[in-house]
């Protein structure tokens, strides 16, 4: 016996997203809806939308649409109905949705408060499932110049090079410095580890003339700024 694939435009013209989205803009689709339209097709006895529920169920660490973020591409895959080029077109979704968080501040590129800093990279940071270490460099106004990351699975002072740290912040002519990195568990509480890490640089900074303005660690839509608590 064939199988049956129930794709979009089999469904009732009352429940196709397309349709939906046309007649009443895409607010009004579920996120299984909007999902769906992505999908375009079903598989064996299952509507399209039944599957786009059940890949918004799959994360064990989150359900829904904060769940996508937490997915590999073995995780799309492995999904029935997800084959190989739909899986891939969700981690672009994904990465699509943190840069247009991270697009929203452009215009805004000033990086006065830890608050600021903490809102231009949280949505990039804070699904990150290793220790990533950024160093942001700026101006005497506070105007971004240039990020980078310098660090990956770790922010050991040990490893951490103050050297690679403060030639790059020259290079782009940097007056001042932030470090962010994040914590996978969604704690932003900083480690003795940071605290070292954070003096460390302070003091390098210091000889070299380049101010280390703030440290900030990025949890799980939450942060931490070790200026803020008086590490610096």
């Amino acid at each position: 016996m064939n199988e049956k694939y129930y794709t979009l435009k089999e469904m009732p013209l009352s429940e196709r997203p397309y349709e939906k989205c046309e007649r009443l803009g895409p607010g009004v689709l579920s996120d299984a809806e909007l999902l769906a339209v992505i999908i375009r097709t079903g598989t064996a006895g299952e509507r399209v939308v039944d599957v786009a529920a059940r890949v918004l169920s799959f994360s064990k660490t989150y359900k829904g649409l904060l769940g996508l973020n937490h997915m590999s591409l073995n995780d799309f895959k492995s999904i029935k109905g997800i084959g190989r080029v739909k899986a891939i077109q969700f981690l672009c979704i994904t990465e699509l949705t943190k840069r247009m968080a991270k697009a929203t501040n452009d215009g805004r590129q000033i990086l006065a408060t830890p608050e600021a800093v903490a809102n231009y990279y949280m949505q990039e940071m804070r699904h990150l499932q290793r220790e990533m270490v950024y160093l942001v460099m700026m101006d005497a106004k506070s105007r971004l110049l240039k990020d980078m990351i310098i660090s990956t699975g770790t922010v050991s002072s040990s490893l951490l090079s103050p050297r690679e740290i403060f030639l790059n912040a020259l290079k782009y002519e940097a007056v001042n410095i932030i470090l962010l990195h994040n914590h996978p568990s969604g704690d932003p509480t900083p480690s003795k580890e940071d605290i070292k890490t954070t003096q460390r640089m302070k003091e390098a900074g210091n000889l070299v003339g380049i101010r280390l303005m703030d440290h900030i660690i990025i949890g799980d839509n939450k942060y931490m700024s070790l200026a803020e608590q008086g590490y610096i």
